[in-house]
């Protein structure tokens, strides 16, 4: 795991030529909390609150404020990623050797804790499996107060910070793949193209063929079709 000196460095200029200012993420909140004495500042973030299919996913990543990888400068909102660049840095990222983790609420789970339940069970998970236990969490919009940790949530967190931004992408790969796992498990959803999402063809697929084990029953789409007759 790469911690770094903890010298609190601001982005270099080359970094900051090469990422668009308008969706170039910063160290800035890291830096003044490293500057503040918290030695592990871990960005937070999830990926499947929508979907009416699979898992919540979230992200966790520390990015020591002086590390310096070429492949920094492209790390951004995963949404703002083509899913091709974003597998390209999560390798990178885990080559890297930077602390990293991944946590998953299930359907089920999501059913029964409801979806912001869901939510901050996946980012619990994902903090605990960091190599080291962080002293700070910088998170993407979602205050997450049972970690028992100091922590800032930031509106659109994964468009101004590095780590949260970094973590976006672990959470964004990771649920893809997770997906795509399940399409194969079952056919004929679609699930390995549209992730859950209620696009028009999930919906129809859903309207046909009845939900499956991974479709939330607590979701209301899947709700219709179950009062419909589907099992």
């Amino acid at each position: 795991m790469y911690i770094g000196n903890l010298e609190a460095i601001s982005v270099t200029d080359e970094l900051k030529s090469i990422i668009p200012s308008h969706t170039r993420p910063t160290f800035d909140e890291e830096t003044a909390l490293l500057a503040l004495g918290h030695r592990v500042v871990a960005g937070v973030d999830e990926a499947g609150r929508g979907p009416l299919a699979g898992p919540v996913v979230a992200g966790a990543v520390v990015v020591p404020p002086d590390f310096r990888p070429s492949w920094l400068a492209e790390v951004r909102d995963s949404k703002l990623m083509t899913p091709a660049q974003r597998e390209a840095v999560f390798g990178q990222m885990e080559e890297s050797g930077i602390a990293l983790a991944y946590g998953v609420a299930s359907p089920e789970d999501v059913d029964s804790l409801g979806i912001v339940g869901a939510t901050k069970e996946a980012m619990l998970r994902a903090i605990r499996g960091l190599p080291e236990a962080p002293g700070y969490l910088l998170i993407d919009a979602l205050p997450l107060h049972e970690s028992g940790l100091p922590l800032k949530a930031i509106v659109k967190g994964d468009r101004k910070c590095v780590s949260i931004a970094a973590a976006s992408i672990v959470a964004k790969v990771t649920r893809d793949r997770l997906m795509a796992d399940e399409d194969a498990k079952y056919p004929g959803y679609g699930f390995a193209q549209h992730k859950g999402y209620p696009t028009r063809a999930h919906l129809e697929r859903l309207s046909s063929l009845g939900p499956c084990p991974i479709h939330r029953r607590s979701f209301a789409p899947v709700q219709a079709v179950l009062g419909g007759g589907h099992a």
